[in-house]
């Protein structure tokens, strides 16, 4: 892990999750409004968090788990896996725009805590962001599945 003493970046939260009992959005901060412009013209968003309640020393060490934390899933890299452990704890996400108020992107859904960092939204753009001959192995095709 000496690479990670050498190059340092700044992120800063570009807004956050917020949840409640009926709705689901994020709250872009004021600061970043403008970047909003042109949105309402997209169906789905990337959003990349920051997962802040994984961010411990001893998790960034992490490099192998069972994937969904299940051991009759076999060991595997953490960057083979969607797991919150890693080196950097980014999550990636692709949600649809439900509605866009104001500083607030209102989302059908995404697996994050509420008040979780958001530190980058961007358009999903069909070309750039789907491959037509994806593979996966079987134990993630099973938990699809299941979900």
């Amino acid at each position: 892990m000496d690479g990670r003493k050498k190059d340092r970046f700044s992120v800063f939260p570009v807004g956050a999750v917020k949840r409640s009992s009926k709705e689901t959005f994020i709250e872009v901060v004021d600061s970043c409004g403008e970047a909003l412009l042109g949105l309402e013209g997209f169906s789905h968003i990337v959003v990349l968090c920051w997962l802040h309640q994984n961010d411990t020393p001893e998790r960034r060490e992490t490099l192998r788990v069972h994937p969904r934390n299940n051991p009759e899933n076999p060991l595997t890299g953490v960057f083979a896996t969607r797991s919150p452990l890693r080196p950097n704890p980014v999550a990636l996400y692709t949600c649809k725009i439900l509605r866009i108020e104001g500083c607030r992107i209102f989302i059908d859904k995404i697996d994050a805590f509420d008040g979780t960092p958001v530190i980058d939204i961007k358009p999903c753009i069909t070309a750039l962001d789907f491959a037509a001959d994806i593979k996966i192995p079987d134990w993630a095709r099973r938990q699809r599945e299941e979900d």
